[in-house]
């Protein structure tokens, strides 16, 4: 496989990163309006925000992306990383690239200061499952929500 380049996004980036985006969503039967959309891409670009994301390339094509999220918590004085959407393209599926991207999310959430990476899947994304128990801990706890 050629190698994969992880890099943040930039402003020439909306137009692969749009689609990847997209494609996450559908696989989670997904769709949001286009302001959502518009709103994101902004907040991704503004250094004053606290949300971020890179993209995985190959051979000069977007194959996959991250986004993820600084906030304060009460249990640690340092900040927390949620990780908040991580996708790869079909084809590379189980080629490494998702592990580049949440490591790539360590070592950024690291140099920012925080004291932990943390997500969610759903429970039967179980391709994702068996990579996540490989490079970070399950804590057992349930997520409970309500739409306001």
């Amino acid at each position: 496989m050629s190698s994969i380049e992880i890099r943040p996004v930039s402003a020439a980036d909306q137009a692969v990163w749009r689609p990847l985006w997209q494609a996450y969503l559908k696989f989670y039967d997904t769709e949001l309006p286009d302001a959502i959309y518009q709103s994101t891409w902004q907040r991704l670009l503004d250094p004053t925000e606290t949300t971020n994301a890179a993209l995985a390339w190959r051979d000069g094509k977007a194959v996959g992306l991250v986004h993820f999220i600084y906030h304060r918590s009460n249990w640690s004085i340092q900040n927390s990383c949620y990780l908040q959407d991580l996708f790869v393209a079909a084809e590379l599926r189980g080629a490494g690239v998702g592990r580049r991207l949440i490591e790539h999310v360590y070592a950024t959430a690291a140099d920012a200061g925080c004291s932990k990476v943390h997500w969610l899947t759903h429970e039967t994304n179980a391709t994702a499952i068996q990579l996540y128990e490989r490079i970070a801990e399950r804590p057992g706890f349930i997520q409970f929500r309500q739409a306001l």
